[in-house]
């Protein structure tokens, strides 16, 4: 299994999930934690059609997983140049290519405490796990 880690180490407000990588390989040696960026090829990570993803997000109060069916939930910022150009768009554009029929999105609070997002994740990367071994 392979996670993408999205975020920007130097703004604080968005570095949470870059944060948990490390923590996250010694608690899952057998998940790949890439860390990846919104202006890259994603279409090239995909995995028979499917996403496993690890962000932050505004207005949740607690880590959940978002799925296909939450990608049109999710906002577009408003782009100003090639670097704007966000992994809700990019989702939402290889949805309606068909080049993407699942993913996973693991979305950490803004501003959560590391412990409490670490142990979160890490609840849900179990589940994830199991899910994977048993083929659902």
């Amino acid at each position: 299994m392979k996670i993408l880690v999205f975020g920007n180490i130097l703004f604080e407000k968005d570095n949470l999930a870059l944060k948990l990588i490390s923590k996250l390989q010694r608690s899952f040696p057998k998940i790949e934690f890439k860390e990846f960026d919104p202006t890259e090829n994603l279409e090239k990570e995909i995995e028979n059609k499917c996403l496993n993803i690890l962000d932050v997000a505004e207005g949740i109060s607690k880590v959940k997983v978002l799925n296909f069916n939450d990608i049109g939930k999710l906002e577009i910022i408003k782009s100003c140049s090639m670097h704007d150009f966000d992994l809700a768009y990019n989702l939402k554009l290889l949805k309606k290519i068909k080049k993407l029929k699942n993913v996973k999105i693991i979305a950490v609070p803004i501003g959560m405490d590391i412990e409490k997002a670490f142990n979160q994740t890490q609840l849900i990367l179990r589940k994830c796990v199991a899910q994977d071994m048993h083929g659902s």
